[in-house]
């Protein structure tokens, strides 16, 4: 089924006011909610509402949470989300360095006592729309995978994102996990009955499974070999150890744990376009550069950013798709709190 976003925002915005989530955090973790599946990442999407009103009833998360700034210099911050949503942490996060990195350059922010917060490109695009660059690390909410070699899952699919301005609507953004696949990926193959690829997760012998079903009981692998358990082990130490956040044995396992704070640690970097140079000419630069990448294949050629942006034009037009069982789980939390108001 596809609605309108606003529609989407609107339900979603309802069903955490009813949860005791202020109006303003209610909207912010609404949309950013709404965003990703907007953007084609349903894994980030609306299919997480439930889970976050599970572990607000449950005390997990703080719902009348006030992040503040608990210290700060002129290119630096850092965010105490007092175990609020992450999507409202990290939009202050980010909204901080923007803010910071307009009259300094650069800036970083890092966030502590905050929580699962989402697609990470919602906030790498924010720094590009605003005409700067902007990098996004955090701590996964879950481990799932071993250090390269070893057998204990004390490491997670710490995301990545990087987005630099470029034509309007169409910066590049990556945004990756350090896994082949993220824990959000493997819940909408699960949802949908589709298997997983093969390379997503393996068992203790390295033999594929296949069955999200049977995800739980194996390995994520990581992204090229020993480079990607490097790279997830770098983004926990400034994401979450710099932070004073959780990482490794440390990291709460919000789909199993509804009721301890995970202390989740994010780090925001923004940096002006002029830098290095004046910034009038930079992003017409980096179009041109990603025009000529654009023509070096075929049809299928896609680079960081492109699809997302595909996406957001199509479901803008013809309404955002949710997924039944999705829909199913947002009217079943609407009946719970008295909600009338129905997805259709």
């Amino acid at each position: 089924m596809r609605y309108s976003f606003d529609e989407l925002v609107a339900f979603s915005t309802q069903l955490f006011r009813a949860a005791g989530i202020s109006g303003e955090h209610a909207l912010v973790t609404a949309r950013r909610l709404a965003e990703a599946d907007l953007r084609g990442r349903a894994g980030h999407g609306l299919i997480r509402v439930a889970p976050y009103l599970r572990r607000i009833r449950a005390g997990g998360i703080n719902a009348r949470a006030t992040p503040r700034i608990r210290r700060q210099s002129p290119t630096s911050a850092q965010v105490d989300g007092d175990n609020g949503l992450g999507q409202v942490v990290m939009t202050m996060a980010a909204e901080l360095a923007i803010t910071k990195a307009a009259g300094t350059g650069v800036a970083i922010v890092g966030t502590v006592n905050s929580n699962h917060a989402g697609a990470a490109g919602l906030y790498t695009e924010m720094a590009a729309e605003a005409g700067l660059v902007g990098l996004y690390l955090a701590v996964a909410s879950a481990n799932g995978m071993p250090p390269f070699g070893g057998t204990d899952p004390v490491l997670g699919p710490n995301p990545l994102s990087i987005a630099v301005p470029a034509a309007p609507g169409r910066p590049f953004l990556l945004d990756i996990a350090t896994t082949a696949a993220s824990h959000g990926a493997i819940k909408v193959a699960r949802q949908r009955g589709e298997p997983l690829p093969v390379g997503w997760v393996a068992d203790r012998e390295g033999r594929p499974i296949t069955d999200p079903d049977r995800a739980d009981e194996g390995f994520l692998l990581p992204i090229g070999g020993h480079k990607g358990s490097g790279l997830t082990i770098a983004i926990g130490l400034l994401a979450g150890v710099l932070n004073g956040a959780a990482f490794g044995a440390g990291v709460v396992d919000h789909r199993l744990d509804d009721v301890t704070p995970t202390n989740t640690g994010q780090v925001f970097i923004a940096v002006r376009a002029d830098v290095f140079r004046p910034s009038e000419p930079v992003p017409g630069d980096v179009t041109r550069h990603l025009d000529e990448l654009r023509r070096a294949g075929g049809d299928t050629l896609r680079l960081p950013g492109d699809e997302a942006a595909r996406l957001r034009a199509e479901n803008t037009e013809k309404g955002v798709p949710v997924a039944a069982d999705v829909i199913s789980a947002l009217n079943a939390e609407a009946a719970r709190s008295g909600i009338s108001d129905r997805l259709r």
